[in-house]
């Protein structure tokens, strides 16, 4: 089952989830440790494979947003309450801005960087900057706004991450495992 049904999710949105999990988080990682490196080189070395990794993760997420566009979203079970009924469409919105917005930060700021320094994704293609000021004043403002959008998108994934806990262990419905597979949790999600 590849496509997203009235009550379970299709293995496309399920793989492009996880990659973008994994990808999310690895780069906060990646980037807390490629700024606390001693060795120059190997400090750029680590900037060049963020850089390639938050290239990648925009194309994930914007392929993930035109598959999410494309294919119904699966009802929650007609246990959930009014108000977290209200709340996950706006944590699910959120947390689609997050993706976009810190890999977008992190062009715009090397776009703006006095250093001037290419992209290479993967050492495959020079990546073109967006055509911005290069300025030493818009450099520090998009590296603070890099950072920090990165830690409110790391907030968003840790709640997204207890509320899906939360679903598993406490009210023991099948939202969190119908992300795992299209397969589990059949039997507490229905009919088709």
């Amino acid at each position: 089952m590849l496509r997203n049904t009235k009550t379970r999710y299709g293995w496309a949105a399920i793989v492009l989830h996880w990659l973008i999990a994994l990808l999310f988080i690895g780069q906060f990682a990646l980037g807390l440790a490629m700024i606390r490196v001693a060795s120059q080189r190997t400090s750029f070395e680590l900037i060049q494979l963020h850089k390639s990794f938050g290239f990648l993760l925009l194309g994930l997420v914007l392929i993930r947003i035109g598959w999410r566009l494309g294919n119904a979203s699966p009802e929650l079970p007609a246990e959930v309450g009014a108000m977290e009924r209200r709340a996950a469409p706006a944590v699910h919105l959120a947390l689609y801005a997050a993706q976009l917005a810190v890999p977008l930060s992190g062009w715009v700021l090397v776009s703006v960087s006095v250093l001037e320094i290419p992209s290479m994704p993967f050492n495959l293609f020079v990546m073109p900057h967006l055509p911005l000021g290069v300025s030493e004043q818009a450099e520090t403002f998009w590296i603070f706004g890099h950072r920090w959008l990165a830690y409110a998108g790391m907030a968003l994934v840790a709640l997204h991450f207890l509320a899906a806990l939360r679903h598993h262990f406490w009210l023991r419905d099948a939202v969190m495992a119908r992300m795992i597979s299209p397969s589990l949790g059949r039997r507490d999600l229905g009919p088709e």
